[in-house]
């Protein structure tokens, strides 16, 4: 089916984004992925070429084009080439909008410029140990001390976490005001106190590093708070749905990424004298994913045209989420299958493609959180 989504300069854009990942990405990946982590001069190569902060106005160094295509086709190109370890969608479509929105004037020119060069790696640290998707359930505390928040706290599961710059934490500032008990803090690369604690050793997505970050103490400046006191919760919720689409994107360009590669596989891998692919079985079983793919990038493409135009709403976010990411688990587990044993083997992509799958039903919210957004949207009780 032919994508109508797209302008002429969206596909300049992915043209450019290819050679991007052509020349300062694919040579590397496999080697991040043995070390755990992405080079910092990859951050830098894309902030020079303007891939990241595309929103970002152009004082700041930005694109200053507010299109969430952009960054569509960004989570799309590294989807497909396998490549999870850059976290360039947590930066562009994740924090982006919270500095974008929140910050002051001052906290405008003093991150967004790096931001967007790449010299400041951003990251949100929401998760702590035992809340899991739980948000009302955060324990890390902030009081105030002066000009200064007195931080003391643990989160877990951080994307960048090791690499981060700029660390936007959410916190108890009120204790006991329900949604009113929490505030996001900036929390910067050097301030005593703040350490990382464990580089977590995923099953999936070994280049994209992942920790835990421990707050001791951490005198925060006042002027580090973003947004209002007490806002914390409500900020969360309003930029939940941009986060949940950006894993829904990575995981239709994903599906249609395994969808080829095993239809390619089908047609050489012989079995019984002739294609694999000229069994009933695997044409049936293709002919359902083709099928739940074509759905999916219909469901998705149709979400971030919403988005773009401000119609977007939470439950059709978390349907979106839900839907693309347990159809793209499913359909990878079956494509891995037609593979037979060599779907097993590391080296063939398919079996990199299902480990990184993984947790796309798990973060940004559980498949079961989504449920829970969706049903209680249906006001059933």
């Amino acid at each position: 089916m032919q994508r109508n989504l797209f302008e002429p300069e969206h596909d300049l854009f992915r043209e450019s984004f290819r050679k991007y990942l052509d020349q300062h990405v694919a040579g590397h990946h496999e080697r991040w992925e043995q070390q755990k982590i992405v080079d910092r001069d990859a951050w830098l190569a894309a902030g020079k070429q303007g891939f990241l902060g595309m929103a970002v106005p152009e004082q700041y160094g930005g694109g200053g084009v507010r299109d969430f295509r952009y960054n569509a086709i960004i989570a799309e190109e590294l989807a497909r080439g396998g490549y999870s370890g850059l976290s360039f969608p947590l930066h562009n479509d994740i924090v982006a909008p919270y500095l974008l929105e929140l910050a002051s004037e001052e906290q405008k020119h003093r991150w967004l410029p790096g931001f967007c060069s790449g010299e400041i790696i951003t990251a949100i640290a929401m998760t702590e140990p035992g809340c899991g998707s739980d948000l009302q359930g955060i324990k890390t505390r902030a009081v105030l001390d002066g000009d200064h928040w007195i931080l003391n706290g643990a989160k877990t599961f951080i994307t960048s976490g090791i690499n981060s710059d700029l660390v936007l934490v959410v916190a108890q500032t009120d204790p006991g005001n329900g949604p009113r008990s929490f505030s996001i803090l900036a929390v910067e690369r050097g301030m005593a106190g703040f350490e990382r604690g464990r580089h977590l050793d995923k099953i999936g997505m070994p280049a994209q590093d992942t920790a835990e970050l421990i707050f001791t103490d951490v005198r925060v400046p006042a002027a580090n708070l973003l947004g209002e006191r007490g806002r914390g919760f409500y900020y969360l919720m309003r930029n939940l749905p941009q986060e949940r689409l950006s894993i829904a994107v990575t995981a239709a360009a994903a599906m249609e990424t395994c969808l080829a590669t095993t239809v390619d596989y089908v047609r050489d891998r012989q079995a019984f004298g002739k294609p694999i692919g000229a069994l009933q079985n695997t044409r049936f079983t293709l002919a359902d994913l083709a099928t739940e793919t074509m759905t999916v990038r219909v469901l998705v493409d149709r979400c971030i045209a919403e988005l773009d135009a401000g119609t977007l709403t939470a439950d059709e976010a978390a349907m979106a989420k839900l839907y693309a990411t347990e159809a793209q688990v499913k359909l990878i587990d079956r494509c891995l299958q037609l593979h037979g044993g060599y779907g097993y083997m590391r080296e063939y992509k398919i079996a990199k493609a299902y480990l990184d799958a993984r947790i796309q039903t798990i973060y940004g919210g559980t498949s079961e959180i989504m449920r829970e957004i969706i049903g209680r949207a249906m006001r059933l009780a």
